[in-house]
């Protein structure tokens, strides 16, 4: 049980430091595309290649950490980091919005590596201690918080630190991404080969079926994909409304607080009172939002929608990871954990793209009546899940 606590305490410092990146590139993506982009409604293209490089590192992400083993799979993630930071400093220097998409895209590779951490936390928390399963999870969730409050802050301090503004905030995500590597060569996960022979592992087909497996899919992918469209085009709607950037840094580092605090207790929570009522309190926060967003444009409206559209968040994403975990076994898990992630990183890259296009074409009153209906299609499934059909056996309903 020591030992498993120590792994899940590495993963939580890795959380943070991917965290902090992921907040730096969301604090300053569309703004340095925006600098770039000779037509303006491609300013989100570097968020939306962060995403795309998620997008297609996610699955071949699952399959080589079933074959190397967890460990060396984060390495080899950190590795498209550093090359990625390398790329995206370089690219405000040129002045090449492709290069920069291309060094946001290498970074969403890292990414993607990097979102197996919360499935790391779950092995090693269930190979001692089955109920401390969902908490290993929130915990290294929570780590997040570290990045919100430095993340943004780290934005501030390298935006003009060099000229051209921008280039310093992409160089130091390269030193983050050097610790995020040192500390996970110290972890000590079983090789996923090692657990991959307890069992048979099931035709796809057969795991993607499964109600429990499409319900927190669904769930997962369209509270993601609404938060990642509101949150993407809020730099730029908030600037558009005459706010400073740092009023923008302010609410985007509120947002990851709110997104990552609740993990502390969103665990227990899910213990005590069951992982579909805490997802369904996580779809009427983001409604919440909705409604928030759209009875103002002033920096009060802002912050109270972002906080929480990352509440929402919390409680939708740590049910639906909850929910992968423990439906599925040592022999289906890295085909299920894979498939999870295509869809959550597909509905990313459509969100991405569509923020830019919508906030600077339509205003930003349409990209919230746009996140509607996705948020009514989780709910649906939720409640369809809620009412009795595929019921979980593993996870407390």
């Amino acid at each position: 049980m020591q030992d498993s606590r120590r792994n899940v305490f590495l993963l939580v410092c890795c959380q943070a430091l991917l965290l902090t990146n992921a907040v730096t590139l969301t604090s300053i993506g569309a703004l340095a595309g925006y600098s770039l982009a000779v037509n303006k409604a491609f300013a989100t293209l570097p968020a939306s290649g962060y995403v795309i490089g998620g997008f297609l590192g996610t699955y071949p992400a699952s399959m080589w950490m079933r074959r190397v083993g967890r460990r060396n799979g984060f390495l080899t993630g950190g590795t498209f980091g550093l090359l990625g930071a390398i790329l995206a400093s370089a690219a405000m220097f040129s002045g090449s919005l492709a290069m920069l998409c291309l060094g946001t895209m290498l970074l969403g590779v890292n990414n993607a590596f990097g979102q197996y951490y919360r499935f790391a936390a779950a092995d090693v928390a269930g190979a001692a201690n089955a109920d401390f399963k969902a908490r290993a999870i929130s915990y290294v969730l929570a780590g997040g918080l570290v990045g919100g409050i430095v993340g943004p802050e780290v934005s501030k301090y390298t935006r003009g630190l060099v000229a051209p503004t921008f280039a310093a905030s992409y160089a130091s995500l390269f030193a983050f991404g050097l610790v995020a590597m040192a500390i996970a060569s110290r972890l000590r996960i079983p090789a996923a080969q090692d657990s991959v022979s307890e069992g048979t592992a099931r035709p796809l087909r057969d795991i993607v079926s499964q109600p429990v497996f499409v319900v927190a899919v669904t769930a997962g992918a369209m509270g993601y994909g609404v938060m990642n469209l509101l949150m993407t085009a809020t730099p730029l709607a908030m600037g558009f409304c005459g706010l400073p950037y740092s009023a923008s840094a302010t609410v985007i580092a509120s947002h990851v607080i709110a997104m990552f605090a609740p993990s502390f207790v969103t665990g227990d929570l899910i213990r005590r009172f069951g992982v579909l009522h805490v997802m369904l309190v996580g779809v009427i926060a983001m409604f919440a939002c909705a409604a928030v967003a759209l009875s103002g444009q002033l920096f009060v409206h802002f912050w109270w929608a972002l906080v929480l559209l990352g509440v929402g968040w919390n409680f939708m994403y740590i049910g639906g990871t909850t929910l992968i975990a423990g439906a599925f076994g040592p022999a289906d898990k890295a085909k299920a954990q894979g498939v999870n992630e295509v869809t959550v990183f597909a509905v990313l890259a459509v969100s991405s793209f569509s923020s830019g296009v919508l906030v600077n074409t339509q205003g930003w009153r349409t990209l919230v009546f746009v996140s509607l209906p996705l948020l009514l299609v989780a709910l649906a499934a939720i409640l369809w899940l809620r009412l009795g059909f595929g019921r979980p056996k593993t996870a407390s309903a």
